[in-house]
């Protein structure tokens, strides 16, 4: 494939994101919300579309809309109309998708993101595309699920496709952001700040796997500087955040190669193959004609009062950017840090649980983003999933700041705590860890180490100060990493001075 680093052309990206609403009941019914339960188990005839049947909102539904409208600094719209969305399709028992279009639940929002900058994006930013920016949302809408088809089911000694209609009915909120995103990272940063702020605000799970946050992708490319848009492709049902870095990178390849070669783009719907790694033509996109938008004569407009906005307004926790921001100022922190702690809800108040016992917020923001994260990735695990507290982690921490641990010793009692929590000072002492802090201790191991290594000790002598870490190793080496590494330093100093 050919590799277009040149800069001449932009990308021009939007994304349309499904995510499942944390509820208990279904949008229009009151089936349960389940995952992993048997197929079509949790159905009503309401999901089924049986006659006579008439949908009943969900209100827990629309306050969890106007909970994400204030997040993302939208107009949660008082008057919003419930329409019909037209196609026939096996795992949509009513011929129709109950949803909004002309008149959605909120409108004209906005997240701010900062991109990764590593790799192909480096060149992007360097022509405009990197730093912290604004990303302008156009609406989210409430609309029910679809079923499931499952393709490929042997029964009765063939292969068949199925259809579970557990799904049917589950109420989802399609967010559709403004085409503001100019590369693949800046769409996975989007992805990862919208997931964060669903989480925070108890909206939704978010749970990739479990298919409750799904993404589709609007691509198109342009000659850079101009400012007509291009023709546009969707890519569908995009899985996880690799994933979509990964189809948009190859979708904005393959429609370069194709306008350069004098082709043209057609607007069609798009897949894309993760092993091959390239995207492939679907069918041709419809429109919104082809849906045959009206609105649900079963439903009356949503109205919602000025009050209940507020009342809804009031219940927010405290949002990922004011949480950064706050933890900068009050803490002391990165701006690295404090935007990875606060990403998860979670991780920020056990960082700030941690702080406040040990009493020293740096050290607890260093175990959390290089030592826990590190933890959790290996072991494929939530934080919640593990053994380790604030209580444990500060207890920890403040062995090593007074000394009594070091910091190799901690990092090896770490691990132990993360899966079977403790105490960590019973541990220190049940596996002679306690550092060796006793003068005469580390003034032996030092003479032997100074004796064993005297051509060393000569070039430090003579100016050299680099020979010196080569001689604190092996007196850590020797106390088996226990030996306090600053009173190592100042004793080695002072017997080669001598």
């Amino acid at each position: 494939m050919q590799d277009h680093t040149d800069l001449s052309w932009e990308w021009v990206i939007g994304l349309e994101v499904h995510t499942h609403l944390k509820t208990e009941s279904k949008l229009f019914s009151p089936a349960p919300v389940v995952y992993g339960a048997e197929p079509n188990h949790a159905v009503h005839p309401i999901d089924l579309a049986l006659p006579g049947v008439l949908p009943v909102l969900n209100e827990r539904v629309v306050e969890l809309a106007i909970r994400l409208g204030l997040a993302i600094h939208g107009t949660v719209n008082p008057v919003s109309v419930f329409a019909r969305k037209n196609y026939f399709y096996p795992d949509l028992p009513k011929g129709y998708q109950i949803s909004q279009f002309e008149d959605p639940i909120v409108s004209d929002g906005w997240l701010e993101i900062e991109p990764e900058v590593r790799g192909q994006a480096k060149k992007k930013a360097a022509a405009g595309g990197g730093g912290r920016r604004r990303i302008g949302i156009t609406r989210a809408h409430i609309e029910e699920d679809a079923g499931k088809s499952i393709h490929d089911v042997a029964i009765a000694g063939r292969e068949d496709s199925c259809i579970d209609l557990n799904r049917a009915g589950v109420p989802l909120l399609e967010i559709v952001s403004e085409p503001d995103m100019r590369t693949a990272a800046e769409a996975s940063a989007y992805l990862r700040a919208l997931r964060s702020i669903l989480r925070y605000i108890g909206v939704s799970d978010a749970d990739m796997e479990k298919g409750q946050f799904r993404c589709d992708a609007n691509v198109s490319v342009r000659p850079r500087g101009s400012r007509e848009l291009g023709t546009r492709t969707e890519i569908k049902n995009l899985n996880s955040f690799v994933h979509v870095e990964e189809a948009i990178e190859a979708e904005a390849r393959r429609q370069i190669e194709l306008i350069e070669d004098g082709g043209t783009v057609v607007q069609a719907t798009m897949g894309f193959d993760p092993v091959r790694r390239r995207t492939s033509v679907q069918r041709l996109k419809e429109n919104s004609d082809d849906y045959r938008y009206f609105p649900d004569p079963d439903l009356i407009p949503l109205r919602i009062e000025a009050d209940r906005i507020e009342a809804v307004r009031a219940s927010l926790p405290e949002l990922p950017d004011e949480k950064r921001s706050r933890f900068g100022s009050e803490y002391g922190l990165s701006d690295y840090d404090a935007g990875v702690l606060t990403a998860n809800r979670e991780l920020a108040a056990f960082f700030e649980e941690t702080a406040k016992a040990c009493g020293s917020p740096k050290a607890a923001a260093n175990w959390l983003t290089r030592d826990l994260l590190r933890e959790l990735r290996e072991r494929d695990v939530e934080l919640e999933e593990t053994s380790l507290t604030p209580a444990i982690l500060a207890s920890l921490i403040r062995l090593v700041e007074d000394g009594r641990l070091t910091a190799r010793s901690a990092a090896e009692l770490f691990p132990d705590l993360v899966s079977d929590g403790g105490d960590p000072e019973v541990l220190m002492r049940e596996r002679g860890l306690e550092a060796v802090s006793d003068a005469g201790a580390i003034d032996g191991l030092v003479d032997q180490v100074v004796e064993a290594h005297p051509d060393v000790v000569q070039q430090i002598r003579e100016g050299d100060d680099k020979p010196l870490n080569f001689l604190m190793g092996k007196v850590m080496q020797a106390s088996r990493g226990k030996a306090v590494p600053a009173q190592v330093r100042k004793t080695l100093i002072a017997r080669i001075r001598s």
